[in-house]
């Protein structure tokens, strides 16, 4: 299981990198262009919604499997923080990519209570942006591309 999980979780970043990537450039585009918010725009934002969060679900059960809690308590917290790649997998990624989608959750949110077109871009334009600049500040690019 943990496998399989793992080979998903990997392949789906890619999908999510790619839409979140669209949303964000779309949004700033139409934003700085002073252009209208249409379904077009409504449904971007909302297929990177849905893909972000079964990304986080399978990370979320990735972590599960990968028993990092008796990691842990084998080791200690301590010792954890000292191993930069097992801080990085247990305690960087996770809480950084949590935020990422939290950050996308709410941008998606409070765009849609939003009156204007452009008032809608800007608050899709400013969450994505900052969940994107989290998302690439925090994948494993050393395990990306081997």
């Amino acid at each position: 299981m943990y496998n399989t999980v793992k080979i998903l979780h990997s392949y789906w970043a890619y999908l999510v990198l790619l839409i979140l990537v669209l949303a964000t450039l779309n949004a700033i585009i139409k934003t700085i262009g002073n252009k209208e918010y249409e379904a077009k725009d409504f449904r971007i934002s909302l297929f990177t919604l849905i893909v972000t969060h079964i990304h986080l679900l399978l990370g979320i059960i990735l972590f599960f499997a990968a028993d990092y809690f008796s990691l842990i308590s084998e080791m200690g917290m301590g010792e954890v923080m000292k191993n930069s790649t097992l801080r990085s997998n247990i305690v960087e990624h996770p809480f950084t990519m949590i935020v990422a989608v939290a950050l996308i959750t709410i941008g998606y949110s409070k765009h849609k209570k939003k009156l204007t077109s452009k008032n809608k871009l800007k608050t899709i334009a400013i969450f994505y942006t900052i969940a994107l600049i989290l998302v690439l500040a925090k994948i494993p690019w050393n395990v990306w591309f081997n």
